[in-house]
């Protein structure tokens, strides 16, 4: 497994928010390509807010100290003058909640597209195709790609929106707790599309549970409390985690 490419490497990373939160400490962490790369935890332990700094979206929020480094393909994003909104195009994020634009299927796909400066229409329905193909929904929504977005069920919405972060070819995709307000069929159906979108696509994802993460993980790395205790790759770590905190809440004896 350590001898993967390493798409992301995180080193000593610290973050401490305004409020005195402190989020992170000392995280030191390879995202690997073309994994499933599973951050899990307790609520507060600072996955979301590893994925944030990932694309820079703790930018806009208050940030009282951040230390370390976080490399994509061995640059530094944090560095001076590194082109944050390229940076975002790389690197898509894909939220708990499904929220669709208030257009139409088509219209949520193309519609980043189409404000990068893409007219040709020919490449616009390409798009779509690809990305509701990569995302499994094509062949549910094909017939009615010009209905609004929002009658689709939460699943396909939260589909929806995965397919819409792939519309920009990013080469990583992050998703914070994707399947939270799903049921079992819809979060089957999302799990086995992140195992297809592995092939062209580096993910990241905080899993809803620690089942999911034990079902998903090419490589897990348990976070407790803004420490990342333990990591290694899912199947060992899950059938024989080395800290005890690790086990303990695997076996679910906390959390």
């Amino acid at each position: 497994m350590t001898e993967l490419p390493v798409k992301i490497q995180i080193t000593d990373f610290n973050l401490r928010y305004s409020d005195g939160t402190e989020s992170l400490r000392h995280i030191t962490l390879p995202i690997y390509e073309h994994q499933i790369n599973v951050l899990f935890g307790p609520g507060g332990g600072g996955k979301s807010s590893l994925l944030r700094a990932i694309n820079r979206l703790n930018d806009l929020v208050d940030v009282e100290k951040q230390t370390g480094k976080i490399l994509l393909d061995g640059e530094d994003i944090y560095a001076v003058g590194y082109d944050v909104i390229a940076l975002r195009r790389r690197v898509g994020m894909v939220f708990a909640r499904p929220v669709p634009l208030p257009m139409t299927i088509y219209e949520n796909i193309t519609y980043a597209l189409e404000l990068a400066g893409e007219r040709d229409r020919m490449v616009l329905d390409g798009a779509v195709e690809r990305c509701l193909t990569q995302a499994a929904l094509w062949e549910e929504v094909y017939e009615r790609l010009h209905s609004p977005a929002y009658a689709l069920s939460g699943g396909q919405q939260q589909r929806l929106c995965l397919a819409r972060s792939l519309a920009l070819e990013p080469e990583v995709i992050m998703l914070d707790e994707p399947t939270s307000g799903l049921d079992p069929i819809s979060t089957a159906k999302v799990e086995i599309t992140l195992q297809r979108l592995k092939e062209t696509y580096t993910i990241i994802i905080v899993p809803h549970s620690v089942q999911q993460a034990a079902r998903v993980a090419d490589w897990g790395a348990f976070f407790l409390q803004g420490e990342l205790v333990e990591q290694g790759p899912g199947r060992e770590l899950f059938l024989s985690p080395q800290d005890k905190r690790t086990e303990d809440y695997i076996t679910g004896r906390f959390g």
